[in-house]
């Protein structure tokens, strides 16, 4: 860039004081309005709770940690309507979608059946 690039914004600034004058004025509008929302946000901190103290913290059950459950669980059947022309009802749906599996012996992965899609494994021959 040369040289008369740089002085025409001074040019403008010096040509129209009103121009500066608005500027400063609005500059001083937002910077106030910045220290007053932050001195808002600060009053407002202020009134609110402090955190919980060490007394009010939740504490481990009598009968020590809680462990979680294990269970083999199966779908439940959708049941189906009468007709095609029969739709279905939320109330006549189970409410879960599994249900906990009469034998809980868990599923093991056989060594001669296909891993998944793309696995790069030979599959079942």
């Amino acid at each position: 860039m040369n040289a008369i690039a740089y002085a025409i914004p001074d040019q403008a600034a010096a040509s129209n004081p009103a121009g500066l004058i608005a500027v400063l004025v609005g500059g001083l509008i937002v910077a106030g309005a910045l220290v007053w929302a932050v001195r808002l946000g600060i009053k407002v901190r202020r009134r609110e709770p402090g955190p919980p103290g060490r007394h009010e913290q939740p504490t481990m059950p009598s009968t020590g940690p809680v462990r979680e459950t294990r269970e083999v669980r199966e779908e439940n059947e959708v049941p189906q309507a009468g007709d095609r022309t029969e739709r279905l009802t939320p109330h006549e749906l189970q409410p879960s979608g599994s249900k906990r599996s009469e034998s809980q012996k868990r599923r093991r992965w056989n060594p001669g059946s296909s891993g998944g899609f793309g696995s790069g494994g030979p599959g079942k021959a």
